[in-house]
């Protein structure tokens, strides 16, 4: 029988709130078993940065988020710098987390994604055969470019939902946009709440989709 053996690229990250630097080293230094571990354990799990402070807000956050969306509080989850207290995106790196951040919320359920796919199947059928239009040719600019985007992203187990239009023939789609907006305001109006620039949704079909993601954007 063999001891466990940990990566030695992963003896840095010691603590909950790693350094976005530190963390990148790692991924790309130690491999894919490196980035599996960091978007399980770093990446989804446990109080994040942006509620350290005040750990049991988070809780009644998901709580209300899960009944507003009809999902399980235990899957909804924060990623980005409100995660880990730093932006790991490539031209953010190292940025701390602030007013001017926004709160990355990620859902892992097969029911929402589905129910967020149909909303963007009869949005896109609907957009195709001139049944509903942009409100100008900024907006149809977006839409041409998000119909490929989202169908490229469903291929890969998620969907971010802000890419699909805020309009109430799409039900689900306008609930998570209006519990966004909602998000923001009970947020700001809470003692000792983090405050953000706004907050979004993306839903993935399975935990196995959100760390093939993860391990990818680690590279």
């Amino acid at each position: 029988m063999k001891a466990f053996e940990v990566s030695s690229h992963l003896d840095t990250l010691l603590h909950s709130y790693p350094d976005a630097k530190l963390i990148s080293e790692a991924a790309k230094k130690g491999g894919l078993i490196s980035r599996t571990a960091i978007a399980r354990l770093w990446l989804s799990e446990g109080i994040p940065y942006a509620f350290k402070s005040k750990p049991a807000l988070y809780e009644v956050l998901r709580t209300w988020l899960g009944e507003r969306l009809e999902v399980d509080p235990k899957e909804i989850h924060l990623s980005g710098s409100a995660r880990i207290g730093q932006s790991l995106a490539p031209r953010k790196i190292g940025i701390q987390f602030g007013t001017h951040s926004d709160l990355d919320l990620f859902i892992v359920s097969q029911d929402l994604f589905e129910r967020v796919k149909k909303d963007f199947e009869v949005w896109s059928f609907d957009f195709e055969n001139s049944l509903v239009h942009p409100k100008n040719e900024r907006e149809r600019g977006f839409w041409d470019e998000n119909i490929p985007h989202v169908k490229s992203t469903i291929n890969r187990g998620f969907i971010d939902s802000n890419k699909i239009p805020y309009r109430g023939k799409y039900s689900n789609n306008l609930k998570i946009a209006q519990s966004m907006s909602d998000l923001k305001i009970k947020l700001d109006i809470t003692p000792d709440a983090p405050k953000i620039k706004s907050a979004s949704v993306r839903c993935y079909k399975n935990w196995g989709s959100f760390v093939q993601q993860i391990t990818l954007s680690l590279r």
